[in-house]
């Protein structure tokens, strides 16, 4: 129930309205000259708390700084190498555009002069689309904690993402990328290829994780790597028990990787608890080393002509699995998706899979 206040001053009575908000706080819908108006002031304030639209105009005079991180980075339950790229964005790109601006004062017209702006300067439609969405996830909180009424990213005019025509690496030139590795990393190549597991996956793996008797191997662990600046226990490699999906994961290996693995850990003398695949002294191999001091070089040297990542190679599993035969779900499951709209990507498959359909046009043609 909104109320009054009577105030007396040197200048006469004034009359403050008064309501709750949301929290049942006490709060002012101003001073004037009139209880009426007081009164008044203080009704609209109390439906717009009983219609849900009431929002705290006093924390809109906060920096997005201050807001990001006293109210909005704290709260946020994230992965060690997902917080260390969120503050990368805020640091590099919206801090220096934002930081010292009030919330309140950051309008959809501020936001559109950034985009064109970064895309004036250079930055790709994709990296501005990632920006954006991961800005909008900021005030779209603003407004959910009823600082602000509006999210200032809505609407906002984009440029155009052009979708990449992506490719798929063959059988022969994966053959040709393992012939062009240093021997010691051929059978993580080949581990790749066989599984489809991620990075972080399949340098987790251990030998407790294979059953040579059921030909099966189990994703249950994966490590993240981050900077030690950003990791909660200092250290630049943190095992956890689960890989991305949270949940582990069993699928069927073929017999001649159980044999080339069984052979691996008989000369490397590798224990049940041991990491199958480590550096020279032991450590988990960094993601980023392997890129530029051996898979890149790899890549130039085996001929394959466009730009194939060490990811790729789980993108490969999954398509040479549906060229051949799989199902969607089974595939799905192999890879630990949670949605068969993930899967269903691999479906470009390979180079030859429209020659294979003109085949079968040709087929049917002779039939009639």
């Amino acid at each position: 129930m909104a109320w009054v206040k009577e105030r007396h001053g040197a200048r006469g009575t004034t009359y403050t309205g008064c309501y709750r908000d949301p929290d049942g706080r006490e709060r002012s819908a101003g001073s004037f000259p009139s209880r009426r108006e007081a009164l008044r002031a203080a009704h609209r304030e109390e439906q717009r708390v009983l219609s849900g639209s009431w929002h705290d105009a006093s924390q809109g005079e906060n920096t997005f700084f201050d807001y990001v991180e006293k109210e909005w980075l704290p709260h946020k339950h994230l992965e060690v190498t997902t917080r260390a790229s969120y503050v990368s964005y805020l640091n590099k790109q919206f801090y220096p555009a934002f930081g010292k601006k009030k919330l309140n004062k950051i309008s959809p017209m501020v936001i559109q002069d950034w985009v064109t702006t970064a895309y004036d300067e250079g930055l790709s439609p994709r990296s501005i689309k990632k920006y954006h969405v991961f800005l909008s996830s900021i005030f779209r909180r603003a407004v959910r904690d009823r600082v602000l009424v509006y999210n200032p990213c809505d609407h906002t005019e984009l440029p155009k993402v052009i979708a990449r025509k992506s490719r798929t690496l063959t059988p022969e030139e994966f053959e040709r990328l393992v012939a062009a590795v240093p021997v010691q990393y051929r059978l993580m190549l080949e581990t790749f290829i066989e599984t489809g597991m991620r990075w972080g996956e399949l340098i987790a793996l251990r030998p407790r994780h294979i059953d040579f008797l059921r030909r099966t191997i189990s994703v249950e662990e994966t490590i993240v790597e981050t900077s030690k600046a950003h990791s909660p226990t200092g250290e630049r490699f943190i095992v956890k028990p689960y890989p991305k999906s949270n949940e582990p994961r069993t699928f069927g290996v073929r017999q001649a990787w159980l044999d080339a693995i069984a052979e691996h850990m008989r000369v490397k003398e590798i224990g049940r608890d041991d990491l199958l695949f480590t550096t020279k002294v032991g450590t988990p191999i960094s993601r980023n080393s392997f890129r530029t001091r051996v898979w890149l070089p790899a890549v130039q040297a085996s001929g394959v002509d466009f730009p194939v990542r060490v990811h790729d190679l789980r993108h490969a599993h999954a398509s040479w699995l549906l060229a051949g035969g799989s199902d969607l779900e089974s595939v799905m499951d192999r890879m630990g998706h949670h949605q068969i709209q993930t899967t269903q990507k691999y479906l470009h498959a390979l180079p030859d899979a429209d020659q294979k359909n003109l085949h079968a046009l040709e087929a049917v043609h002779r039939r009639s």
